[in-house]
């Protein structure tokens, strides 16, 4: 017998309307997903742009908020900045001139002592008997000499009365004049003791800093010794010698043929505090051909001794003056792959891209070589937020916008100490 075919399984009618729901959520998450990402591409094709100076090139939704200021005129010096070493001007080694006991000490190590003062006493003893035994043979001398002038007087009344001869006139008028010659010695040898004896006070040579004391009393000293009794130093004015390429060695050293005052600054280890002033001395003879530079001597005054010998400082030396420069603060100027430039203020209180050609930095000013004239405003703060075109706001003065820039028509303020940017700078050869 053969079984009847089971009954066939009937699908469910929910089946296909579940798939048509799945599908048509797809769709529409599909198409919400796409018209988003079209209004960012759109925002992003308006405002997302990046502009010459690195900031958005769209059009901010208001004013721009800036602080500008002009551009001036002024005689623009150009500074190089290369390393130095501080050098005295004089040290001295104080040496007794005698051979004797050091009796005395009168000076304090570290201390300022002025010229001539009295540093130290020697035994004088044995200079003072020589200098009586010198003048003891001098009398003696004398006194032969005024007996030797009184025969010559009597020989010569007796030669006028024919009672003597000539030679023996002409004999007195000779040892007269050995006496006289001897006498002439014996002033030379006083003299010669008196300063030996005076050589017992040792006095100081020149105004200085004196250093460490090399003998002790009661020691026994001599001239030939090489350390001598003490160093002193001239603290004031102090040298410093630096070193700076050869392509500076013609302006400078015509200066110096020129006699034209060049300054020159020490600077603090940060490069922004102006320790001294001072002026350029003199040159060395030769550029060193290792290093291809060459050495420079100037002078500063030091009278409270903030330079101390052989401190390694900074130093500034002024290159030249370039007379009647357009200058800007240097915040105005920006530089992007274009090259540099600033952004101008026109009338209609909106800014203009310009690219400018510029030179050295000093003090936070830039000296602007081509592309800016005198008078026109720029913008010194702010600018991250510009484009060609925008408009902008002044800031108020003293407001926080603006990033601390100058408001147009108020000087910049120059920080007399401040490390100037973008100057020359030379390390020191090895």
């Amino acid at each position: 017998m053969t079984e009847p075919n089971p009954p066939a399984k009937r699908s469910s009618p929910l089946k296909p309307i579940l798939w048509l729901l799945v599908l048509g959520g797809l769709g529409y998450g599909g198409w919400h997903w796409y018209q988003k990402r079209a209004a960012t591409q759109k925002g992003d094709a308006t405002s997302g742009a990046v502009g010459p100076g690195g900031g958005r090139r769209g059009q901010a939704s208001g004013p721009v908020t800036v602080a500008t200021d002009t551009a001036k005129e002024m005689d623009f010096e150009e500074w190089s900045t290369v390393s130095g070493t501080v050098t005295p001007l004089n040290v001295v080694t104080v040496r007794s001139r005698v051979d004797g006991e050091l009796l005395k000490v009168n000076f304090t190590e570290g201390a300022t002592v002025k010229k001539d003062d009295l540093l130290a006493e020697i035994d004088p003893k044995p200079y003072q008997v020589l200098l009586d035994q010198a003048k003891g043979q001098k009398l003696r001398d004398e006194a032969l000499e005024q007996n030797a002038q009184a025969d010559l007087k009597r020989y010569q009344t007796l030669l006028a009365q024919d009672s003597i001869a000539k030679q023996q006139v002409d004999t007195q008028e000779s040892l007269v004049r050995q006496y006289k010659a001897a006498i002439e010695s014996d002033t030379a040898a006083v003299e010669a003791a008196q300063l030996q004896l005076d050589y017992t006070k040792v006095l100081a040579p020149l105004t200085g800093r004196v250093g460490l004391r090399q003998v002790d009393p009661g020691n026994l000293i001599r001239a030939s010794d090489t350390n001598g009794l003490v160093t002193i130093t001239q603290m004031d004015p102090m040298g410093l010698i630096f070193a700076v390429p050869q392509d500076l060695v013609p302006t400078l050293v015509g200066y110096l043929n020129t006699k034209t005052e060049v300054p020159v600054e020490a600077l603090s280890a940060d490069q922004r505090t102006v320790v001294a002033k001072g002026k350029l001395l003199t040159s060395d003879n030769q550029i060193n051909p290792t290093s291809g530079t060459l050495k420079l001597k100037a002078e500063f005054p030091n009278p409270d001794g903030k330079l101390f010998p052989n401190q390694f400082v900074n130093v500034r030396v002024r290159v030249r003056v370039e007379p009647k420069s357009v200058v800007v603060p240097a915040g105005a100027v920006q530089e992007s792959s274009r090259g540099r430039y600033v952004y101008i203020v026109n009338p209609d209180q909106s800014v203009s891209f310009r690219q400018v050609e510029t030179g050295a930095t000093y003090r936070e000013i830039t000296r602007i070589v081509k592309g800016l004239s005198l008078g026109e405003q720029v913008v010194v703060s702010g600018l991250d937020r510009l484009r060609d075109g925008s408009k902008i706001v002044l800031a108020s003065p003293g407001g926080s916008e603006g990033g601390g820039g100058h408001k147009h028509g108020e000087k910049p303020a120059g920080d007399e100490t401040a490390k100037p940017e973008g100057e020359r700078k030379h390390k020191r050869p090895q």
